[in-house]
């Protein structure tokens, strides 16, 4: 019998979407790292920093389900080619923008990269999901999130190493220590854009119960467990985003440490690493364990730790959110395979739809740092991802019941 990794790195199509995950959380978590630097270079306000997260992610709900269509047309290998490129304009219009030196082209630069990415993963996560029975989909899409956390780890360190500056450092100094970064990401997208030119990617073919269950549904629409599959989307994703988001200036607050910005930079690369190992549980464990039972589970803990966090201060307090990155670990590659389980031939629209959620990554962290700043304050400000959390738990409990329905 051939062991696990075996079949893993024998399989060239996986390598190739672990590869393309890898690249996806690279260019992600660089928001983060941005938000500081840009917020100090434009004299901006931490809710008006968080346009740099909006820009980038309401990308996903102008492209989601234009891209699904698109990608039931052309399919996934030109799907994915057509999504490097874009990637790769944005990239070049961020790399451009010291030569205009406004927040309005860095917004225009992020949005362009966020559409590129948002075409990649309406491609990206159905595509891996197939790539083996349908109840390991969720093993596979979480073996996929190892790679994207470790990604965001190693941007974290890099991209933050990079970018620290003497606080003297001139207008210039700052807007070239931005570049850096985004050129690297420019090469890495076009060296991987080559590869996947030449690469064999094969085409995803339904089986005939799916196209049987699912012969008389005209809509995705009709699909239950896929609408509240996209809304826990929404609000998982909206509650990741807003929690990379708030750390920073969260930890410098007097109550709960009054961090430096070296110290909370370390911080936050704790909480992407305890993703990471979260993940990595997942894969050891997702074999076994269906998805919506691994969702509740960490649904739970994550209802739990933000009322920690909200009603505690200092190390207490710190320590619940940080370990939000943990439950956060495995709901995307349980929520994902849930909502797309028997779509059959609507698996490209349907993963347009879920995508286009993502755009709660732009909304729910704004609310947050609203409230954060203005009515109350950071740790009760927490209350928006208390909802979130609760949310995604109902799903735990109802997507699959739902699913369920669509079987021949």
């Amino acid at each position: 019998m051939k062991s696990i990794p075996h079949k893993i790195f024998s399989n060239s199509p996986l390598i190739i979407m672990l590869a393309l995950f890898f690249l996806f959380g690279f260019n992600t978590v660089m928001n983060d790292v941005l938000m500081p630097h840009v917020q100090n270079l434009f004299k901006l306000s931490f809710f008006q920093s968080n346009f740099i997260q909006s820009a980038f992610f309401i990308a996903f709900l102008v492209c989601g389900l234009p891209a699904g269509w698109i990608i039931s047309k052309i399919g996934y290998k030109k799907g994915i080619m057509l999504a490097l490129g874009v990637l790769t304009l944005g990239l070049i219009l961020f790399i451009l923008t010291p030569e205009f030196g406004t927040f309005n082209m860095v917004l225009v630069a992020l949005f362009i990269m966020g559409c590129g990415i948002t075409i990649a993963q309406v491609a990206a996560n159905p595509y891996i999901i197939s790539l083996g029975t349908p109840e390991t989909g969720s093993y596979r899409l979480n073996l996929a999130g190892i790679f994207n956390s470790f990604a965001r780890i190693i941007n974290t360190i890099i991209g933050g190493t990079l970018m620290l500056l003497p606080p003297d450092s001139t207008v210039t100094e700052k807007f070239e220590v931005m570049r850096g970064p985004y050129f690297i990401m420019a090469a890495l997208v076009l060296i991987f854009a080559a590869i996947i030119g030449i690469s064999k990617l094969p085409e995803i073919h339904y089986d005939t119960e799916q196209e049987v269950a699912t012969r008389d549904i005209k809509s995705i629409w009709h699909f239950k467990h896929l609408i509240l599959g996209a809304g826990a989307i929404f609000f998982y994703v909206g509650a990741e985003v807003a929690i990379g988001g708030v750390l920073m200036d969260y930890l410098h607050q007097p109550k709960i440490g009054g961090y430096t910005h070296e110290e909370a930079h370390w911080l936050v690369t704790i909480y992407w690493m305890l993703m990471m190992i979260g993940r990595f549980l997942g894969f050891l464990t997702l074999q076994k364990v269906r998805a919506d039972r691994g969702l509740l589970f960490v649904s739970i803990m994550a209802v739990y730790f933000v009322f920690v966090g909200m009603f505690t201060s200092g190390y207490v307090s710190m320590s619940a959110i940080i370990m939000l990155g943990l439950c956060n670990s495995i709901m995307w590659p349980c929520i994902f395979p849930i909502s797309l389980s028997k779509l059959g031939k609507y698996t490209s629209l349907g993963s347009g739809l879920l995508i286009t959620m993502v755009v709660g990554g732009a909304l729910i962290p704004l609310l947050q740092a609203y409230l954060a700043e203005n009515v109350l304050g950071y740790n009760l400000s927490f209350v928006v991802m208390l909802v979130c959390y609760i949310y995604v738990l109902y799903f735990a409990l109802m997507g699959n019941k739902w699913a369920t329905k669509y079987v021949a």
